[in-house]
């Protein structure tokens, strides 16, 4: 059995790593019940993603939805979808591409004139490591969709949402911002090799800047303003990387996330399958430590009852009574 344990500690331990990554990366899960009835939302990139599930978790919390995409009949199955699936009717499409200013400004101008309020605003639309792309404009364009898309939509719809208060404005980043370097001789990447991850990098770090210049001067106006890394899930948005074709990342991406919490404990901490799977390298570990623990003893006492009889053995009457006859003998 001994010769099992330390295989057995290692594939544990690298069964939970890949667990704990995964609930690093991906985040937890919102534990909250709070409704949205007569709420107006816009989510950007609505039509596949963490975008669809946003917008149809918040059609189920009962608000009127805009899924705001680039590819018009996509984001109209989306809604159709998200309107059979929640029965929420208020759930609708509009055109709206990032990598086109004339885009933008059309669809906040009629954004602006058909809807009374706009409560929350969702900047979730984004592209990761394209090829050397350049928007409509002329813009790099993991920048132009990523960051500059999402500053003139916020801005062209900041009196509506102003209006709207208390409002929020939710700007989806990324960790890699972390990494980022704003490089302002060069944004669209003109004069250097493109590189792809650094373009990215570059883009999540103005969403982040963005976000905390805008949230200090809305300070007192009723609106918020928020950057978020969602977490790490298999979307379209990696097409471009491979990485969720790795063995790997398809590993980790898709353990099941089964909770375990009874029903009303929604108060409770959450308790997946896979954070309990976590502790799977620990359990092994200890039972490792523990039977290591139970050879050694095992060992000494073996070895203590060994110089115990050896003892024994030298100091008996017996051979005490031989040697005596040896020397009678011999005398």
């Amino acid at each position: 059995m001994n010769r099992y344990i330390l295989p057995l500690s290692v594939l544990g331990t690298a069964v939970g790593g890949a667990v704990l990554l995964k609930d690093f990366v991906a985040g937890g899960a919102c534990p909250s019940k709070t409704t949205i009835p007569g709420k107006t939302v816009i989510v950007t990139g609505a039509n596949t993603g963490i975008g669809k599930q946003t917008a149809l978790e918040l059609a189920k919390r009962g608000g009127t939805i805009i899924l705001a995409c680039r590819d018009l009949e996509k984001c109209e199955a989306a809604a159709k979808e998200i309107r059979g699936e929640t029965l929420n009717h208020h759930v609708n499409a509009r055109h709206l591409d990032l990598a086109s200013l004339k885009s933008i400004r059309e669809f906040a101008a009629k954004i602006i004139e058909e809807e009374e309020r706009v409560h929350i605003l969702i900047n979730n639309a984004a592209v990761m490591r394209c090829p050397h792309w350049t928007t409509e404009d002329g813009f790099e364009m993991q920048l132009g969709v990523n960051y500059l898309g999402h500053f003139l939509l916020t801005n062209l719809l900041l009196d509506k949402l102003k209006a709207s208060a208390p409002s929020r404005i939710i700007n989806l980043s990324s960790l890699a911002h972390v990494a980022g370097h704003i490089d302002f001789e060069d944004l669209n990447w003109e004069k250097r090799k493109y590189d792809t991850k650094a373009a990215y990098c570059q883009s999540k770090l103005a969403v982040v800047l963005f976000t905390k210049e805008l949230s200090r001067r809305l300070q007192g106006t009723g609106v918020t303003v928020n950057a978020l890394h969602p977490g790490v899930a298999r979307t379209e948005l990696g097409r471009h990387t491979g990485m969720h074709r790795s063995a790997f990342s398809s590993f980790t991406l898709d353990l099941p996330e089964v909770y375990l919490n009874p029903p009303g404990d929604e108060y409770l901490p959450t308790v997946t399958v896979t954070s309990v799977i976590s502790l799977l390298p620990f359990l092994f570990l200890l039972i490792f430590l523990l039977c290591r623990c139970w050879c050694r003893a095992k060992n000494k006492a073996t070895e203590d009852e060994t110089k115990s009889q050896v003892n024994d053995d030298s100091s008996s009457p017996d051979m005490d009574f031989q040697e005596e006859n040896q020397h009678g003998r011999t005398g």
